[in-house]
């Protein structure tokens, strides 16, 4: 008798991921659902094992770069990128693709890639202020005094090829583009696990999407913009400026073990790449995991 168990097992592990997909959307616009970690941990498990993932392999790597324990970490810490309603750009490698023909991406719903085959990339940068490694952290450049001493710090940066703040808006549309756009979330993770995350959103940093987010937004008013993980990155259609929670409009999706990571560190220190905008390792946040400005 010819077993029927395979396609028994697709349909449950499409149904369990269909529920946990409709979990984190929830999650998205700011509603407290119980076990919603459970569920982002489902969903990038199961696509890594239904082979959706190039992301998957980028352990190794990562290990090589941070050692083991880090490593693992950032593989683990690498969160949801969540789209708004009507974008079409996603993240790239900007060492093979800087315009926005080669990072498009149609589509609803789960996004695999562009649609050159490019997969969704996600730069990455370490800085370790932990006891044990604070000292090394510190003749590398970097600063982990004060409130930096003893957290790890992960820092994602994602590459677009262009922003557009105010595409369709007449007149003032062209003011609010410019080439390259380098985008970030990082992650805060201190004494007993306690982590929290931030995500660039224009000259500041913000953590819910919020009407009054102008002032950071705008870089006149401090605010640091950290706030309990959600491992969602919730990316604004246009200018790319990113939350961690709250975006209602929203209908596209790469979960964090979609993301093929690369460490950026020996990349910064060997590229002679020109962008229009600062690259990550020549902004202040770079040495200064604290730094309140993306300049």
């Amino acid at each position: 008798m010819v077993s029927e168990r395979g396609q028994g097992t697709v349909e449950w592990v499409a149904t369990v991921l269909l529920v946990s997909v409709l979990m984190l959307a929830a999650v998205a616009v700011g509603v407290r659902v119980p076990g919603a970690s459970l569920a982002r941990a489902l969903a990038d498990r199961l696509l890594c094992a239904a082979s959706l993932s190039d992301g998957c392999g980028d352990e190794p790597t990562l290990i090589a770069a941070y050692g083991t324990e880090v490593g693992r970490i950032v593989r683990r810490q690498m969160p949801m990128l969540v789209f708004e309603r009507g974008s079409s750009a996603v993240p790239v490698d900007f060492r093979s693709c800087r315009s926005s023909v080669c990072s498009h991406a149609a589509g609803e719903g789960l996004i695999q890639g562009t649609d050159e085959r490019l997969p969704v990339t996600a730069f990455v940068h370490v800085i370790d202020c932990r006891e044990e490694e604070a000292e090394r952290t510190e003749a590398a450049g970097a600063n982990c005094s004060g409130e930096r001493a003893g957290n790890l710090y992960v820092q994602y940066w994602t590459y677009y090829a262009d922003s557009a703040t105010l595409r369709g808006v007449p007149v003032a549309g062209k003011k609010g583009y410019h080439r390259d756009d380098w985008e970030s979330v990082q992650f805060r993770i201190g004494p007993e696990d306690r982590v929290e995350q931030r995500a660039s959103s224009h000259h500041g940093y913000n953590y819910f999407l919020s009407d009054v987010n102008w002032m950071s937004d705008a870089g006149v008013a401090a605010h640091d913009g950290w706030g309990p993980e959600t491992r969602l990155l919730l990316v604004s259609g246009g200018s790319h400026a990113g939350n961690s929670v709250g975006m209602p409009n929203v209908d596209r999706f790469t979960p964090g073990r979609r993301v093929h990571l690369v460490p950026l560190e020996q990349i910064a220190a060997e590229t002679d790449a020109r962008f229009a905008v600062s690259p990550p390792w020549l902004k202040g946040v770079w040495l200064d995991p604290e730094y309140g400005g993306t300049d």
